[in-house]
């Protein structure tokens, strides 16, 4: 008797666990939640794009956890309707309710309706009811698997949001900038990775206004210091290589100067990146540790390639100057000779392990969605009425079937006749 008493004590907690997992389970999966779980992604995301550090606000805990709803409620909703969905597929049950078509067609046998059901591409199941001989009822059911197409959507979605957590974990982007000639690696330092680009050149159009109409960026990509393949990056044409995507970001320009002491000592000889900007001026500066002084840099007026340079000691600004392309002017005890502009270009290098799963998920969206939107199940009731054979017929919630329905009457009336 001890072992029924516990065993009846234990029951009621049992029972009582399992309605509140099941009540858990169908909450995460309403439509309602879960669009509405959507929705604050999306919002989430909206902002982040309005927002100068935007992106970096999405890899907190906060938006994982809202993603991981997402993944939820969409697991919910397929847990919570697949039963469903294979009773109602496998044995039809009757159909009723707002939304339904009617027909009334003359009056057949119960083996000649299902013949025509079947012979119109419905699974028939037939039920009489208790009590009163003869009252027969046959219902059936059209491309009841395309619900499960329906539903497919759902996981297509956390294949989505698992594509991006898995490029959120383990992917990686690196920005460098380049001046024709230089090179870089495509990711962070580490043992036994060589993968590399190398700025060959820009080759830049512009229109009225100063609008750029064509920006060409020719890079070389590397394997371990050797040339493996030459590419031409546009702004919406990036690079794959080695795992990597690579596009040109920004652009800007870069001056070439020679600096030398008063007695002709070489300090400097080489491009200088304006690829600061202040007050939309481009800027730019270079350290001179020889000479104790930097070099400050600013286009000062774009139209006529006018350069202007400032020589700063430890105890402020020594002196100024302003060059044009092949002009050299003395500046402090420094000799600078401004010989032209050069680009310098700011590279994107991405890497994205869950791109492939993102993609076969929104894949799996797409397809499962025309599935469901294009091949729409439909149900059907058959049922004596007086003289004749009463039709209720249903379709999805988007789909309202009145070219079925007067397919179904037409088999049965030909039949009839």
């Amino acid at each position: 008797m001890a072992v029924s008493r516990g065993a009846a004590g234990v029951a009621p907690t049992v029972d009582r666990t399992s309605r509140v997992a099941e009540a858990a389970l169908r909450t995460m999966g309403d439509a309602r939640v879960g669009v509405g779980l959507l929705l604050l992604a999306g919002f989430a995301n909206a902002i982040a794009a309005l927002l100068p550090d935007g992106p970096r606000r999405l890899d907190g805990i906060p938006y994982a956890v809202l993603l991981g709803a997402v993944a939820l409620s969409a697991v919910a909703a397929v847990a919570v309707r697949i039963p469903t969905t294979w009773r109602e597929w496998r044995h039809p049950g009757p159909v009723a309710g707002a939304g339904a078509l009617h027909a009334v067609v003359p009056i057949r046998t119960p083996d000649e309706v299902r013949a025509a059901l079947g012979d119109a591409g419905y699974r028939v199941r037939e039920s009489r009811t208790r009590g009163r001989s003869g009252t027969w009822a046959l219902h059936g059911v059209r491309r009841g698997w395309s619900r499960f197409a329906g539903q497919a959507s759902h996981l297509g979605l956390v294949v989505v949001v698992l594509g991006a957590a898995i490029g959120a974990a383990f992917g990686s982007e690196t920005t460098f900038s380049l001046l024709p000639g230089d090179q870089a690696l495509l990711d962070a330092p580490r043992p036994g990775f060589a993968s590399a680009v190398r700025l060959d050149g820009l080759d830049a159009e512009f229109g009225a206004g100063g609008r750029p109409r064509r920006l060409d960026t020719e890079v070389t990509f590397l394997r371990a210091g050797r040339p493996v393949e030459t590419r031409v990056l546009r702004v919406n044409e990036p690079g794959a290589f080695d795992g990597y995507l690579v596009h040109p970001w920004t652009y800007g320009p870069a001056a070439r100067l020679r600096v030398t002491t008063l007695g002709g000592a070489a300090l400097l000889d080489a491009p200088i990146p304006l690829d600061q900007d202040r007050a939309g001026v481009p800027v730019g500066a270079v350290e001179l540790p020889t000479a104790g002084v930097s070099l400050g840099l600013a286009l000062a007026d774009a139209p006529s390639n006018l350069l202007g340079i400032s020589v700063v000691a430890a105890d402020g600004v020594a002196d100024t100057a302003r060059l044009r392309p092949g002009e050299e002017v003395r500046a402090g005890d420094l000799v600078v000779r401004f010989d032209g502009f050069d680009a310098w270009v700011t590279m994107l290098s991405r890497r994205d392990p869950g791109l492939g799963v993102l993609f076969a998920g929104a894949a799996l969206l797409c397809v499962a969605l025309a599935v469901a939107f294009w091949l729409p199940r439909r149900r059907v009731t058959v049922r004596p009425v007086g003289e004749g054979l009463r039709l209720t017929l249903r379709g999805e919630r988007f789909d309202r079937p009145a070219t079925e329905l007067e397919r179904l009457s037409g088999l049965l009336r030909d039949g009839a006749r």
